[in-house]
């Protein structure tokens, strides 16, 4: 982080993007107050002033770029990394929780730096309730990240979302859990205040999936002969619209968001009807429900979370453009969307595919902006997260990135972010690291003065104010071509 002496300063932007406004805007001043994070006064300056603006010690000048909010996935994953480097089931089976929270660490520095002020992560997929310790670590300044809202584990039925192993003889082979198993509304309710207890943000839950693997194995070294043709192993309802229903009143009265999982627009359908925050992905339409998806979803105010670089990752390019369309028919039937890629499945730090994809798929620019910033923010439970971000107004926590290309000329303008500012402080300036992470490092009393504590030798000392430093710093993701994982 920067450091600056007094106790607010002035952020001056030139041409800036106002979510609520639809429309990008000249001239926006914030001021900021360093000791809360927030902005404090947002003021439009006059244009004939300009030439003659002057600027305080520790004002800011962007001027020359475009400003944005900080961004919001709002679908991440931040204890998995790009498949193509090892798939789902490994890392979730096999990868140790050392190596998985190091690189959990290095993702939320990737994403930090590429603009991606907050995070809605839904799940650690094996890990428990680490993302609410990562989530902490971040927010004391231990590491540096995005503002994190974490569901910790997904709720499934019973022999629903877990890992398939085809030896289970005499239950001698144990593999974690990977959801928070719970059937009937009695279950239901004790699970959401099971996540709740844990440190949960948002409750998250699994409304379908492809629970049927073994019927059909795919894999081992002889593979299963005569597959069904089609439906091999289909997306299928997990919850009952009973069960869907208690979920999202248990989490609302413990005040918090609800994300459905939904292959299918059959299982999207009954989790709107029961009121989630969001469905994620409902890509597939078996029974031909589009239409009375959009209408539920746009009725019910659902936003949609399409995660569309997942598929571009692991699908084929005609599959890829029938999801983009179907995005598109779903915005133009007045659905909400909010950007997130499933990041994860992709390398953090490569966020902005999801909104590439987008403007891609035909969504205006200013509409993919939202869903990528203010649209965020409700994903997260809007006023239920504590917090207000995605948009410029007093009150608001000081999220502020800045590019160096204009998205409204260049369609890869959201991979060239210069300025990162996370609650007031600096992390990214003229597109280089101000500060990375700096970690303080002990060193020997010089045996002054009596330990305080009489389990301390005098040979040691607590951290001081003007203890040695150590910046660590790690190489960040970068775009060729396609994003990692892809033909």
């Amino acid at each position: 982080m920067i450091e600056m002496t007094g106790s607010t300063f002035t952020v001056h932007t030139g041409v800036s993007f106002d979510p609520k406004k639809k429309a990008f805007v000249d001239n926006v001043s914030l001021k900021i107050d360093r000791e809360t994070g927030a902005i404090v006064d947002v003021y439009t300056r006059d244009s004939s002033a300009e030439e003659t603006l002057s600027l305080e010690k520790d004002d800011i000048d962007l001027r020359k770029k475009i400003v944005l909010p900080g961004l919001v996935d709002s679908h991440t994953h931040v204890f998995l990394h790009a498949y193509k480097e090892r798939n789902a089931t490994e890392q979730m089976r096999d990868a140790s929780i050392v190596e998985r929270t190091v690189r959990a660490t290095n993702a939320a520095r990737a994403a930090l730096l590429a603009g991606y002020t907050t995070y809605r992560d839904l799940g650690t997929e094996t890990l428990g309730n680490a993302d609410v310790n990562l989530r902490d670590s971040i927010n004391r300044g231990l590491i540096p990240g995005p503002r994190m809202f974490v569901a910790t584990e997904a709720l499934a039925s019973s022999g629903s979302y877990e890992l398939r192993i085809e030896n289970r003889l005499g239950q001698r082979l144990i593999v974690p859990r990977a959801c928070d198993a719970a059937d009937g509304v009695a279950g239901v309710q004790a699970a959401v205040r099971r996540r709740a207890g844990d440190g949960a943000d948002i409750i998250k839950f699994y409304a379908d999936y492809r629970r049927k693997v073994l019927r059909f194995p795919l894999t081992g070294p002889r593979p299963v002969r005569f597959p069904p043709a089609a439906r091999r192993n289909p997306a299928v309802t997990m919850f009952s619209q009973e069960e869907m229903d208690a979920i999202v009143q248990e989490a609302h009265r413990a005040e918090m968001p609800v994300a459905a999982h939904t292959g299918e627009t059959r299982a999207a359908i009954m989790a709107s009807k029961a009121g989630v925050t969001t469905v994620e992905h409902a890509l597939e339409d078996t029974d031909e429900k589009e239409e009375t998806f959009f209408e539920t979803l746009k009725e019910n105010g659902t936003i949609w979370v399409p995660t569309i670089t997942a598929i571009e990752v692991e699908a084929d390019d005609v599959w890829l453009e029938d999801v983009k369309q179907r995005v598109k028919r779903g915005f133009n039937a007045g659905v909400k969307i909010a950007a997130g890629g499933d990041t994860g499945v992709f390398d953090h730090g490569l966020n902005a595919r999801e909104m590439e994809l987008l403007v891609e798929a035909g969504i205006p620019l200013e509409e993919v902006l939202i869903a990528g910033t203010l649209r965020g923010w409700e994903a997260c439970g809007g006023d239920r997260s504590g917090y207000r971000f995605g948009w410029f107004e007093k009150g608001n926590r000081a999220d502020i990135i800045a590019l160096d290309a204009d998205p409204r000329k260049d369609t890869k303008a959201l991979r060239k972010v210069s300025f990162v500012m996370k609650d007031g402080e600096v992390w990214k300036r003229d597109g280089q690291v101000v500060t990375d992470m700096v970690v303080q490092l002990p060193r020997w009393s010089e045996l002054k003065e009596p330990s305080p504590s009489p389990t301390l030798s005098d040979e040691w000392t607590e951290l001081g104010d003007d203890q040695p430093t150590m910046t660590m710093s790690v190489p960040l993701p970068v775009f060729t071509g396609k994003p990692a994982g892809s033909d």
